[in-house]
Formats: C-alpha cells, structure tokens, sequence
C-alpha cells in the first residue's frame, strides 16, 4: 500500500479504509470528518492511491462551495474529507448517505453540528454514522466524556433546579 501509511500500522485506519472501499464500491457517497487535517492526509493518500474521486475541506481551503458542489452532483466524486472545524457548519451535504467519524471531538454539540450537514431539507435516502474509537486510548475517555456531557445536559435541561443536577463528583469528572 502507502509507504509511511503502512508505517503507521493502524488498525483503525486500516478499517476506515475498508469501510471506504465497501461503501464506494456499492457507489455510497460519503463524508469523513476528522479533527486532525494529518489523518484526513492519511485518507487522502490512500484515495488516491485506489484511485477513488474524493473532495477536501480543511481551514485553508478557498473554494469551498465549488467542492461542495463538486461533491454533490459529481458521481465519481464519492468522498467528502472534511476537517470537523473548518466544515461543521453551514454546507449542505444531501448528497451523502454514510459519515464516518475519524476521532471523536470533546464537545458532542461540534459532532452532532457536523453530521447535521447530511441531514438536511432534501435528503432523500438514509444517513449512517459510523464513529470510529481506538480501544484502550483517550478516545475512549473522550467518548466516555461525551456521554456524560451529554446525559448532565439533559438532566439541567429537564430539572425545575437545574443547579442541583450537578453534584461535586460529576464537576471534578468533567473537568478533570
């Protein structure tokens, strides 16, 4: 395969590269976002070594409604690499039907805002969202963390003292 790809020896980029392969081969269009422009570089390369038509959007990118564009009406462009900051918000992406999640973000909120791009007025076929967590790694805590951000978020929200929700202990969890 790549060079310093297979330097690398992920298993979890190994997977998200399958899932790539499958997806495209049963012609899915798909969005994959990624808090590390590194990793999408990593995605990049691959795609391109398998010859499959893909779209960036990362922080420096200028021209970011003609790849859209080129994204959603092109049909052998079926890979949207999307830097979760940079593409979180404001695109409509009714053309996918999968996102894969490279790395989770700390905020639930930044993810959810970013797989919202597919689930738009227009979308016509089902959505998918594959999140992809390395066992053993701060990926993990950070899932974990989100979790608990967000059942705290629901409880606040529903409590008539939303301040009694939030104990010590949870404060130091959170935070910590």
């Amino acid at each position: 395969m790549l060079e310093d790809y297979k330097d690398s020896d992920s298993g979890k980029f190994d997977e998200i590269t399958r899932t790539i392969e499958t997806l495209v081969d049963e012609n899915h269009k798909i969005l994959v976002f990624s808090s590390f422009v590194k990793h999408l570089r990593i995605v990049e390369k691959h795609l391109k070594h398998s010859g499959i038509g893909y779209q960036m959007l990362i922080g420096s990118t200028t021209n970011r409604q003609q790849i859209v564009d080129i994204f959603q009406n092109d049909s052998s462009t079926n890979v949207f690499l999307i830097s979760i900051k940079a593409g979180g918000v404001g695109l409509n992406l009714t053309a996918a039907d999968y996102i894969l999640v490279l790395d989770p973000w700390w905020n639930p909120a930044v993810e959810n805002q970013a797989i919202a791009r597919a689930h738009r007025i227009g979308q016509d076929k089902s959505v998918f969202v594959y999140r992809f967590i390395s066992v053993d790694t701060v990926e993990e805590k950070i899932q974990k963390l989100q979790e608990q951000k967000l059942l705290l978020s629901m409880e606040f929200i529903e409590s008539a003292n939303p301040l009694s929700v939030i104990g010590k202990e949870q404060m130091i969890d959170i935070f910590s």
